[in-house]
């Protein structure tokens, strides 16, 4: 009878770990990025193995690609590179992971063109990639994170990492709260429903107005100028008080980061609902993305 009771015990104790979900748990991360390393014939169709150098050192042979103009480092990888101490987690449910260290914390969610480190916003311009259970990062925002200048030799199709003794990570961010609060407002207003890259160009006018003698020097001021008429319709209408869309914060923090699609587009306009074509008559055009034409 008591062996009997046992078996079922140990029947209903197997039951119960069945049902624990794997991707919340430590060793989900290693399910999901996995230490070993991968091969050439595993990188995305089109793709170039690229040298990754570290003071002069590669780094990571065989384990890095270009594609597409940028170039792709494994997460773990790179990681313990410059972290050997610190420390890997994945959520299953988001398909993210986390890397931590007494003085970095570092998010990174498959299909983001964005990472998070010590609160800072840092554009990947490609999205982050699963491959075959590694995560695949462009290398430029990680160096960032880590504290590293990075160069880009043409003539040896390599990137050149550099580090100085003393700074292992990016220090924490400090956004300033109104020019968050304003730039995430006209790019909700102005470019909600675009393309990530969009949404930071239409942030990218505004600072570069911000730049420019010709309209007011604070992201306030810009958005409010009505030197020449209101600038910007969603001033008119009202809705530059909406929310933001929280893709339009992390394009204003973005864009507050540094990063510019253009460093002189002054205008934009969306020509099928626009009911002026002076920008077009009067400026150089530059791109369109979406459904917002770009000039000077």
């Amino acid at each position: 009878m008591k062996n009997r009771f046992k078996r079922r015990g140990l029947a209903v104790l197997l039951a119960l770990c069945m049902l624990v979900p794997l991707g919340l748990t430590g060793a989900g991360a290693e399910a999901a990025e996995r230490s070993t390393s991968l091969g050439a014939s595993q990188f995305p169709r089109g793709a170039v193995t690229t040298p990754v150098l570290l003071n002069g050192t590669e780094i990571l042979a065989g384990e890095c690609y270009r594609l597409e103009g940028v170039t792709y480092v494994p997460l773990r990888r790179f990681c313990e590179v410059f972290a050997p101490r610190g420390s890997m987690t994945w959520n299953g449910q988001t398909n993210t992971a986390t890397f931590r260290t007494d003085n970095l914390e570092l998010s990174v969610q498959v299909g983001r063109l964005y990472i998070t480190a010590n609160g800072h916003m840092l554009y990947t311009v490609g999205a982050v990639r699963n491959l075959e259970g590694h995560l695949y990062v462009p290398v430029r925002p990680l160096a960032r994170a880590f504290a590293a200048a990075l160069t880009w030799d043409a003539s040896a199709c390599a990137v050149g990492l550099t580090r100085a003794d003393g700074t292992s990570a990016i220090r924490r961010a400090s956004y300033d709260a109104d020019e968050v609060y304003w730039l995430s407002r006209i790019i909700s207003a102005e470019a909600s429903v675009e393309p990530f890259v969009g949404q930071i160009a239409v942030g990218n006018v505004v600072l570069n107005r911000v730049r420019s003698r010709e309209f007011p020097n604070t992201i306030y001021g810009v958005i409010f100028d009505r030197k020449h008429g209101t600038q910007f319709s969603p001033v008119a209408f009202g809705t530059i008080y909406d929310d933001p869309e929280p893709s339009c914060i992390v394009a204003a923090k973005i864009c507050l980061e540094g990063y510019s699609v253009s460093d002189t587009a002054l205008y934009f306009f969306d020509p099928d609902l626009s009911t002026s074509d002076w920008i077009s008559r009067n400026c150089t055009f530059e791109f369109r993305i979406g459904s917002h034409e770009f000039y000077h």
